[in-house]
């Protein structure tokens, strides 16, 4: 298979750049495998497509403000340090991505704000440094107060304040992602309630989002795609309610790639597991899964589960009939 085969075009204003103003107010393209037919219907629509069986699998990582802005010691220019995560169990260690990349050196201190900032302690073959901060007080609070959230490239506009709430889902509770598993964004705690009064249970599982979200794959070969590493946590609770489910509804690829990495057991760890046409898939039931970019192992995961002629034709449909795609775009429940 071909990269390249998991392509589509999309008119640059179909990419949202700000969230509704309610979240659960995006369409919804549903997708039935069996039948090989879409329908469009709204997200609030959710909890009457579910019932008695149903288990609603949910990613609770909560989204760190990893973009940071400053400068170098004894110089002006701005840099830019982008958080992708801890490093070992040193906590004030991070592996980060620079820019201006080529002008940050080992021994170099970043500068971020009074109290907070950072010293370049190495650097790997990809570029990245390896950073150890200094603050006064706890790491994460001055993160909060300095910090930015990192909103993907494709949205072109700095973040705005309103962005802390509405680029982190209503459940977040893990500190640890890069990014946002965005299709959990349209859930609102009455569109939860009314899931649970369909009769589904909801269980939460944990992956942070890391570095591979931004990167585009460098190989047009499907075989030889090869994932970053992510940090994942199966309890003991959601486990068991996934063995009792008749269906499992993962919420977000994220949710798919860490349950069929467990096969459905609670354990914690990294998962660089790659779906794509052919694999076979051992717990996911259904899924709800927001759009994504052409080309991207996002994409060929949902068209691994849903057929990628079925998926290609629901995303041409969906382009066509005004959908807004991506992170704060609309969803596509694949059931």
């Amino acid at each position: 298979m071909r990269v390249s085969d998991f392509d589509y075009e999309l008119p640059p204003e179909s990419i949202a750049q700000t969230p509704l103003a309610d979240r659960a107010a995006s369409r919804m393209l549903v997708v039935d495998r069996a039948r090989g037919s879409f329908q469009d219907l709204r997200f609030a629509d959710l909890p009457s497509l579910l019932g008695s069986g149903d288990c609603l699998l949910l990613n609770d990582t909560k989204v760190l403000p990893a973009r940071l802005f400053g400068h170098r010691r004894g110089h002006t220019g701005h840099v830019e340090v982008f958080l992708v995560k801890p490093l070992a169990d040193d906590p004030m260690c991070w592996l980060t991505l620079v820019r201006p990349g080529r002008k940050i050196r080992t021994g170099d201190s970043i500068e971020f704000a009074p109290g907070l900032e950072a010293l370049v302690v190495g650097r790997n073959d990809h570029g990245e440094r390896m950073v150890r901060f200094q603050c006064d007080g706890d790491l994460h609070e001055a993160l909060d107060r300095h910090g930015h959230v990192p909103l993907p490239p494709y949205i072109r506009r700095p973040d705005a304040d309103a962005d802390r709430d509405r680029y982190q889902t209503v459940f977040a509770r893990q500190r640890g992602s890069v990014a946002a598993p965005t299709a959990g964004l349209h859930f609102t705690q009455a569109i939860l309630e009314g899931c649970r009064a369909a009769g589904a249970d909801i269980a939460h599982l944990t992956l942070h989002v890391g570095l591979g979200t931004f990167q585009p794959l460098t190989t047009d070969c499907v075989e030889d795609v090869r994932l970053h590493g992510e940090r994942y946590e199966v309890s003991g609770g959601a486990a068991l309610a996934v063995s009792r489910a008749s269906r499992v509804v993962c919420v977000g690829t994220t949710a798919v790639r860490t349950i069929e990495s467990t096969r459905g057991a609670a354990g914690s760890g990294e998962t660089s597991l790659f779906i794509s046409p052919g694999h076979r898939f051992e717990v996911t039931g259904a899924m709800l899964t927001n759009f994504h970019l052409p080309k991207s192992s996002l994409l060929m995961l949902v068209c691994a589960f849903a057929g990628t002629e079925l998926t290609l034709a629901a995303y041409r449909h969906a382009a066509a009939s005004g959908y807004r795609f991506y992170s704060y775009g609309d969803c596509m429940l694949v059931v």
